[in-house]
């Protein structure tokens, strides 16, 4: 595959698609196109279009138009495994808040062949929402999501999925050393207080990914995490894809 097209973008008019497919029609060489995910880009080798682990877990388990188009985010996140699993070097268990259905924890335990790995994999989420609740609602929050999450792991040694609001569910359940850190809590109070509790176990060399963190519409999470991270001598990668990568 040479270009990866999705009508799928976030706050914009009925016109934008339309004008974006006039854009690609545009580019001489129509190889390396990417459209989707607030993403358009041409011109390049979108490597990850080519890498079969990823792709083949990738095209099993994101089913919704909005999981297919954050694929670039979700080969970040699968970059990010790779890189935290080098070895020996990086000690320390894998963890996602939040990770609403799994989708792309479950594409990267396929992608690494996490079983194999002899290390767990720590899933948080709410998986409901009510009013009450600060993070937003996504479409399929319901009661009967904790559940399909943990059953959509039944195949996966070392995966353990728990309900609870971050961070008072840390405090329950939550690993000594981390080698990966994805934080996607689309809420400053709650992910702040996750890298508060977090931070100091993740190993040097581990890598943190913060899926919010480039985003307009999550910019009170840059701006809680940017001095957080400067006192500790930090600074975040912004990514393209709207993600921030640092690497510990």
């Amino acid at each position: 595959m040479n270009n990866f097209l999705s009508a799928l973008f976030y706050g914009v008019e009925p016109g934008f698609v339309p004008a974006i497919q006039q854009a690609a029609n545009a580019v001489r060489n129509k190889a390396g196109i990417f459209s989707g995910d607030n993403l358009f880009t041409f011109g390049r080798n979108l490597s990850f279009l080519a890498d079969q682990p990823f792709f083949e877990a990738w095209q099993k388990h994101a089913r919704t138009p909005a999981e297919q188009a954050c694929i670039w985010r979700i080969a970040v996140l699968a970059w990010a495994a790779r890189t935290a699993l080098r070895g020996s070097s990086v000690p320390g268990d894998f963890v996602e808040c939040a990770c609403y259905k799994g989708t792309s924890a479950r594409v990267v335990c396929d992608t690494v062949n996490f079983a194999a790995t002899g290390r767990r994999y720590y899933l948080y989420d709410l998986f409901d929402h009510d009013p009450s609740m600060p993070h937003h609602a996504m479409p399929e929050h319901s009661r009967k999501l904790y559940a399909e999450t943990v059953a959509r792991f039944a195949d996966v040694a070392g995966v353990i999925v728990t309900q609870g609001k971050v961070p008072d569910v840390l405090h329950e359940v939550a690993p000594e050393r981390i080698a990966f850190l994805h934080l996607d809590l689309n809420n400053a109070t709650a992910e702040l207080a996750a890298l508060e509790f977090l931070f100091d176990r993740v190993s040097p060399g581990g890598v943190i990914v913060f899926d919010d963190y480039g985003w307009l519409a999550y910019r009170a999470q840059k701006l809680a995490e940017d001095p957080w991270l400067a006192a500790r001598g930090y600074h975040v990668l912004e990514l393209p894809t709207g993600q921030g990568l640092l690497i510990k």
